[in-house]
């Protein structure tokens, strides 16, 4: 029974972060759009989140757990699956913009390019909640939740919101309803909460294989980061000065700055 709290407990912490994508879509409710000055800052504020919350949370537990090597080979294997996927889903990208005219098998198939994206972060919390119940964390609703679930679960979910305003932005272009962005916007983190689920069994029945979650975990982010959030900014301030190249810089500092404090709260 204690088994099956602990995982609902996991489970309500994915979801937390899942329903934070919809607080993106709220800024529509008062205005009609979001320049491309604010948009390249939002992503460069998502991703300094998310290299935060990657470097000085993830690899740093995992270093106190286990071996730079063991830790390595965690990133390595996070950022293989994500490369792999997305081989494996060739039409990866899709806009928002098919989610409102999908029919339900086109819906799936969209759910599975969503996982890609928005799965590694609830990888992230999953293995965060790793020392669920064990002594040195926070009590929080009758659970002793670890320090770094807190962090983790709180920067996942900020970084979550200009991911939610992202997908609303070409939905509002559409007159999709308000209400429905914000469905629209959750509906693309829905992976988050199972794969915090999935993870937590894992590391929570194969502890020894921690440092390596840790690492996993961090390296799929990273790699994210990278690869599609980074770019995703450039390319929609390719018409600003610099490129936008100073306010995705700007974006960044502000979340780093925003989340280190956090990690030694």
């Amino acid at each position: 029974m204690a088994d099956i709290a602990a995982f609902g407990f996991v489970f309500v912490a994915g979801l937390i972060t899942a329903l934070a994508t919809g607080i993106g879509a709220l800024p529509f409710f008062f205005f009609d759009s979001i320049s491309d000055r604010g948009n390249v800052a939002l992503w460069g504020f998502a991703s300094g989140i998310m290299l935060s919350a990657s470097l000085f949370g993830l690899v740093q537990e995992g270093l106190a757990e286990g071996t730079p090597v063991q830790i390595g080979v965690g990133v390595l294997a996070g950022v293989a699956l994500v490369v792999l996927a997305h081989e494996i889903l060739l039409d990866a990208e899709i806009d928002p913009r098919e989610y409102e005219e999908a029919d339900f098998k086109k819906l799936i198939l969209i759910l599975g390019v969503l996982t890609v994206h928005s799965f590694p972060e609830g990888i992230a919390v999953g293995v965060s909640f790793a020392d669920l119940g064990l002594a040195g964390g926070t009590q929080l609703l009758g659970f002793t939740v670890p320090l770094l679930a807190v962090f983790m679960t709180v920067a996942i979910s900020i970084h979550n919101v200009p991911e939610g305003t992202a997908i609303s932005i070409p939905l509002r272009s559409m007159g999709v309803s308000k209400w429905k962005m914000v469905w629209w916007s959750v509906f693309s983190s829905l992976p988050q909460p199972i794969g915090a689920v999935i993870a937590f069994a894992f590391v929570r029945y194969a502890r020894e294989f921690l440092p390596y979650g840790f690492g996993f975990a961090a390296g799929a982010m990273i790699y994210l980061v990278l690869t599609e959030f980074i770019p995703e900014a450039l390319d929609t301030g390719s018409d600003l000065p610099r490129g936008g190249k100073p306010t995705l810089a700007i974006g960044l500092a502000i979340g780093v700055a925003l989340m280190v404090p956090l990690n030694f709260v």
